[in-house]
């Protein structure tokens, strides 16, 4: 079914606007023989565009990296092409090399095209098209990503690529006989050449100043992501949880999109869901938060939803030697899945210092896997020194490449695993809430082992201050927001974004709620923007108590000095944790700053952060 699904969704790429500029490419070799050029060329796009999905996949950034270059060596190669059909004179020196190839070849074949030109030609096409991808291709890359390659992710892959393919050789040959009959009314092919030529060379421009993933991808009369949407949706594969509504999903991109739901964000895979950010379903547990969670009270029978998994994929352990499940047999054991950045980790954290500091004689041991979301947070130093800052005492595994995540079948952050002392899990809890719940099943597997805390104990009622303050949830109406261009979303700068490339952008008059604009020069990234001169803005329309900015800075010896306004002033009383009354802060360390705080009414503001400095990245907005 989910092969089905990805072929269709390949097919359903041909409706999509950003494939509009690859289009002449395709009907430029409208004319020639279907086997021995039109074909090779579709299979030539095809192994391209499944090629840079497959690293994507299980590289991450270092192949949007590779993308990028591939995307600028194919740019010069479809001008050239381009300029070959506008003048036939310089198209003949440009082949000649290639047409004394293809003849040794075609000679040997018996044969009077070149399979391997028209293949070669198809494959740098497929470098161009790459970047048209909807919410299905998302959640295959994220799935990958966040599981590790496999068979399953390749023949997804490969069925999406096809059905691409089967949607633009229907296109091909649609095209071939309405150039036929243009052909035997207008007697000439010389101006259908060069009118190829001029097409070649304006999608050529427009994919160099980003329109085919910028202004193009903002259209939607054509979108295909709706369409997309039904067909999960309707094969039970969407990934929502209980009391998701669905809606129209916002523009997806290469790395997954960004996605509104109701109240549910999704982000590259990832949904914010009653204050627990989910990752892609891929091959993932598909129940529904709380499906597997027991009803009724202290003596309710806790089922069996899994085992303990093994430790031995994580990289490195802070606080402790590396623990097997051996050593913890006869133990309950929590497991907190989170990583340092995320907001609703962060609010989750008193809780399970607290569970881990009154009921560690009893029996229970807490251990923290940490699955790093961006880049940074792989950075085994940038953890440690997170992990001290927070007062963390037990011990953390660092899960970089999601092997115990895997073995969770996880798709949350936080979320969290209660484990008996015979190894099973026999509880799960995701995203923040339900405290007493959580703490009553630690209880009951405590007693299990023979360790009964005494019945008047009262619940834990940590401290919460500073960031790991409750959210104030009634009045958040604004949506996780993440500002590198694999998961951005509501981004209202006039110009187009630049993938991976310095430029300016100007911010608009005026910012409708949850807008987002980037002011001054940047350079903006498939994880975060960056800052390229003094002055560098962002403004966001927003409206929550609190507003935390993810930053970072080139290094821990170039601090970057930045100034915060709402509403044009000084946030004065409403400043958050990393500001002062006057606005004033400096980005030193890669992690999650709180920037304001409102202490009064919560309403529909305006907020604008202006780095003094170049060096300075943002990665994502969070709200509480």
């Amino acid at each position: 079914m989910l092969v089905l699904l990805s072929y269709l969704g390949g097919v359903l790429t041909i409706a999509s606007p950003c494939i509009l500029p690859v289009l002449p490419f395709v009907f430029a070799g409208t004319g020639r023989s279907f086997a021995r050029f039109q074909l090779p060329m579709l299979a030539g796009m095809a192994l391209a565009f499944a090629a840079v999905a497959s690293l994507a996949a299980v590289a991450g950034g270092w192949a949007v990296e590779a993308n990028t270059w591939g995307r600028r060596i194919a740019l010069l190669l479809m001008a050239l092409f381009g300029l070959a059909l506008l003048f036939p004179s310089l198209g003949d020196r440009l082949m000649a090399p290639f047409v004394a190839a293809g003849d040794r070849l075609n000679r040997r074949a018996g044969q009077g095209h070149s399979i391997g030109g028209a293949l070669l030609l198809g494959v740098a096409t497929g470098l161009l098209w790459a970047p048209c991808a909807g919410p299905i291709l998302g959640l295959i890359l994220t799935g990958a990503a966040l599981q590790g390659a496999n068979a399953q992710t390749s023949l997804l892959l490969v069925a999406y690529a096809a059905g691409a393919a089967t949607s633009l050789a229907v296109a091909l040959l649609a095209g071939g006989r309405l150039l036929a009959a243009l052909r035997a009314r207008m007697g000439t092919l010389e101006g259908l050449r060069r009118g190829a030529g001029v097409a070649v060379l304006v999608a050529v421009a427009a994919i160099s100043m980003g329109l085919d993933t910028g202004v193009l991808a903002r259209v939607s009369t054509a979108s295909t992501t709706r369409i997309e949407e039904a067909l999960m949706n309707g094969l039970g594969l969407g990934g929502r949880g209980e009391g998701d509504t669905a809606s129209a999903p916002g523009n997806a991109m290469m790395q997954g999109g960004a996605m509104m739901q109701g109240n549910a964000m999704m982000a590259g895979g990832a949904m914010m869901q009653g204050g627990a950010m989910m990752a892609a379903p891929g091959s993932a547990m598909m129940a529904a938060p709380g499906a597997m969670q027991p009803q009724g009270g202290e003596a309710s029978v806790l089922p069996v939803e899994g085992r303990i998994p093994s430790f031995s994929g994580a990289v490195a352990w802070l606080n402790s030697e590396p623990l097997t499940p051996l050593q913890l047999r006869g133990k309950v054991v929590l497991l907190d899945v989170w990583t340092y950045s995320c907001i609703n980790c962060l609010r989750t954290l008193p809780y399970v210092k607290a569970w881990e500091e009154k009921y560690r004689d009893r029996g229970l041991v807490v251990i923290g896997i940490h699955a790093p979301e961006f880049a940074f947070e792989k950075d085994i130093g940038n953890v440690r020194a997170a992990v001290r800052q927070l007062g963390i005492a037990y011990p953390v595994a660092i899960d970089n490449d999601y092997a115990i995540w895997r073995a969770l079948e996880n798709r949350y952050w936080p979320a969290h695993y209660f484990i008996d002392g015979q190894g099973n899990i026999r509880h799960h809890h995701f995203g923040e809430g339900d405290y007493a719940k959580s703490e009553e099943v630690i209880r009951q597997l405590l007693a299990e082992t023979g360790t009964v805390p005494p019945a008047q104990d009262a619940t834990v009622s940590p401290v919460q201050g500073g960031v790991m303050q409750a959210a104030d949830w009634g009045n958040i109406r604004s949506p996780e927001t993440y500002l590198g261009y694999a998961r951005m979303d509501h981004f209202a700068s006039a110009e187009p974004v630049a993938r991976d490339g310095s430029a300016a952008y100007t911010k608009p008059g005026q910012l409708a709620l949850n807008q987002w604009a980037l002011d001054g020069r940047w350079t903006v990234g498939p994880e975060a923007a960056q800052t390229g001169a003094p002055g560098g803005r962002i403004v966001f329309r927003f409206h929550a108590r609190d507003l935390n900015l993810v930053l970072g800075s080139e290094g821990d010896d170039r601090p970057v000095q930045f100034r915060v306004r709402v509403d044009g002033n000084p946030p004065g009383a409403d400043h958050g944790l990393d500001v002062d009354d006057e606005g004033n802060g400096t980005v030193r360390q890669q992690r999650l700053y709180q920037l304001v705080r409102t202490t009064g009414e919560v309403r529909e503001r305006t907020f604008e952060i202006e780095f003094l400095a170049p060096g300075a990245s943002a990665y994502a907005f969070t709200f509480g």
